[in-house]
This record gives C-alpha cells, sequence and structure tokens, in this order.
C-alpha cells in the first residue's frame, strides 16, 4: 500500500500559531470566507503534546470510536481540555489519509458558534485532529440514556435551532459551500451551556458554487439519515442535508432512535403520522406533556418537510429557520401538488431497510456501533 508522506501534507495547508502572532506559508491558501476574513488561527501541535495531553492515548481517555478514526480526551499543559481525534493503523491508506486531509481543509476554515472549532493537527507519528472538548456529550447521549434526566423542552428547541442556524452557515454562510452528509444526534455535541456544535466532517464535500450537485461514489453515510436520491443515485447537494436534519429533529422532540429494535426508520414511522396531523403521538413521552405546544408544531411541521421523499420539494435551511421561528405557519405554501404527492406517497422508504450492497460504505445505525461518543 502507498502512503502519503507528512511533508506531501505540510504542502498542502497553511498552519498558523495560536496566538503566536507567526504565519508559515507553505503552499495551498483555500480562500477566506466572506464573513470570515481572518486566516484560520490553527495550531500545528506536536505529537508529544498529544502523547502527554491524553496520558499516552490512555484506554480510559477513549470517548469516541468509528471505522477509521478514534477520539480522546485530554488535557494540554495550559489547562485547556481538548478532544484528539486520531487516524487508527488499520485505516492507513492513500485513501483515508485524503478523507482525513480533506476534513481538516474544510472544517478549518469555518468559523461559527454551532460547528465545533478545529483547534489544530499533528501530522508525526500518524494523523490527528484537535478540537474543543465536549464536556456535555452528543445530543443522541443525552437523549438516549435512561440514566440521565431528560432534557426538558426548552433545551431540545434550542438544541434544533442552533442546529439549523449552524447548518444555514456551512450552506450558506461559507464563500464555497459545504455539504455536511452526516448530520446525526451523535455528530451534534453540546458544551456546558448545552449549545449545539456540528462536528465530524469526515464525510463533509465542498459545493463550487457553479455545481448544483456532487455525484458521489461509494454511498457514505449512517443509515436512517439518508436522502432517497443520495441513496440511489449518489447525488449529493445542500437538500442532502436537509433530509438528515429532518431525521434529527424528529430524534430530538419524539426520543426515539434513528432506526429501531426492528429496523424500522424513524422518519417513515413519523410521517404518516405527521401528515394525518396526530402530532401529538410523536411527543417524546419522558416530557410528561411539558412543552410549548406551539414551538413543538413548528418544529414537527418542519421536520415534515425535510423528510419529503422530493428533495424539490424540501425547504432550504433558510426556510427551515423560518418555519421553526415564526409565529404562523403558511402550510399552503408547502402543499405538494396532487399529481407529485401520489410519487411522494409511493416512496415509503421501506425497501431500503438494511437491503444495501456490502461494498457500500453506509455506517450501520447508531445502536449497531456507527461512530459514536462514548463518553
Amino acid at each position: 500500500m502507498k502512503y502519503i508522506r507528512s511533508d506531501s501534507f505540510k504542502r498542502l495547508f497553511t498552519f498558523g500559531r495560536r496566538g503566536s502572532g507567526e504565519e508559515n506559508d507553505v503552499g495551498l491558501v483555500i480562500p477566506p470566507y466572506e464573513h470570515h476574513p481572518q486566516r484560520p488561527s490553527w495550531k500545528c501541535f506536536s505529537y508529544e503534546e498529544l502523547f502527554d495531553a491524553t496520558n499516552g492515548f490512555a484506554s480510559g481517555n477513549l470517548i469516541g470510536k468509528g471505522g477509521y478514526a478514534e477520539v480522546y480526551k485530554g488535557r494540554l499543559n495550559c489547562g485547556e481540555e481538548i478532544a484528539v481525534k486520531r487516524l487508527t493503523r488499520t485505516a492507513r491508506d492513500e485513501r483515508k489519509e485524503k478523507e482525513f486531509l480533506s476534513e481538516i481543509g474544510t472544517i478549518g476554515h469555518v468559523r461559527h458558534s454551532n460547528v465545533l472549532p478545529l483547534l489544530g493537527c499533528c501530522i508525526d507519528n500518524g494523523l490527528y485532529l484537535v478540537f474543543e472538548l465536549s464536556t456535555v456529550g452528543s445530543v443522541a447521549s443525552r437523549i438516549h440514556d435512561e440514566n440521565l434526566p431528560p432534557l426538558d423542552w426548552r433545551t431540545r428547541y434550542k438544541i434544533a435551532i442552533g442546529t439549523a442556524r449552524g447548518l444555514h452557515y456551512l450552506h450558506k454562510g461559507c464563500k464555497r459551500r459545504i455539504i455536511h452528509r452526516d448530520i446525526k444526534a451523535t455528530n451534534i455535541l453540546l458544551n456546558a451551556d448545552f449549545e449545539p456544535k456540528i462536528s465530524d466532517f469526515g464525510l463533509a464535500r465542498w459545493l463550487p458554487s457553479q455545481w448544483t450537485h456532487h455525484s458521489i461514489a461509494p454511498i457514505e453515510g449512517t443509515f436512517g439519515h439518508l436522502a432517497p436520491e443520495y441513496y440511489m443515485h449518489g447525488v449529493v447537494d445542500e437538500k442532502t442535508d436537509v433530509f438528515a436534519f429532518g431525521v434529527f429533529l424528529l430524534e430530538v422532540i419524539s426520543g426515539r432512535k434513528p432506526v429501531d429494535g426492528s429496523h424500522q426508520s424513524l422518519h417513515s414511522w413519523a410521517k404518516p403520522i405527521l401528515k394525518k396531523g396526530e402530532i401529538e403521538k410523536v411527543v417524546d413521552p419522558r416530557l410528561g406533556g411539558a412543552y410549548d405546544v406551539t414551538q413543538f408544531n413548528r418544529v414537527a411541521f418542519a421536520a415534515s418537510l425535510c423528510i419529503r421523499a422530493s428533495s424539490t420539494w424540501r425547504p432550504t435551511m433558510s426556510e427551515v429557520l423560518e418555519v421553526m421561528e415564526e409565529v404562523e405557519i403558511d402550510e399552503e405554501k408547502w402543499k405538494i401538488p396532487e399529481e407529485e404527492e401520489e410519487e411522494e406517497e409511493f416512496w415509503g422508504f421501506e425497501d431500503l431497510d438494511y437491503a444495501y450492497d456490502s461494498s457500500s460504505s453506509m455506517s450501520l445505525p447508531d445502536s449497531v456501533g456507527t461512530y459514536k461518543y462514548l463518553g
């Protein structure tokens, strides 16, 4: 297997020392964003710094694990708590290394309060990305852990709105559009104030302004979150993320997992219920009826729009925010013509349940073993 040499990595990016006032221009510089013209302030960590911070990557500090990477918590000498994402040795092939570099190039130039910031990286003795540590964990861990008190509605609404704003920023606020491709509750981390931060850009792709979409193979992502056009044809654009966000909203308001024990997807369960207007059946029973009905109806309606089979009839993230934050909802605006509604009904998603080829790169449901927060 041919590996990319570390000196090749150094020529790909411009690394700035955080707080040092120095910049080392050694190669390709990705254009800055319109709203954030400053150069990224990453730090190029040494392996020794990360080794010491994680106590030698001790198993007790392992907080996340996936198909090609592990995440360890650590503490720098200055006292700052960090999360270190390490490419596993078993994944050290040229394709995975390029994907790792792609993640650096994508998230390294993103700045938004609802996107997990990249603190730096290390290319000595392996490949490492360094992020702020999420002290609370992921949305999935907070919603599904029965040993923890249930999240109240105010917090859930805050998570829904914050995640929508972060995703809207990726689609519209960046100079180059970013399609995340893996929006799910395990990839939305929470800080001490329960502010959501979108993380894990391992599958993210730039989408040039002159392109309407990407055509991607193999299909990668998490079952239960994949939009039909992506699953069937490999077509990726902003609406791919919108579909996954709709599933995320359903998970937040219902407390159910994206795929249940019988392998039924959350969106296929919720869709007929929402169409009948029986929204109360979607409410997480752990809320005990304590929720803002108006806000809940808006979020549920937004979710129903996002999970539409036809990407044409899904809203943009700008429109999703409008639906979730407006007092009144103009349902007529979103009514699908009768002839197209039949096609929408025809697509029931049930044929997709675990009917994927073994050669695909699609992740299993979170409950089975996709990348997840372990803390």
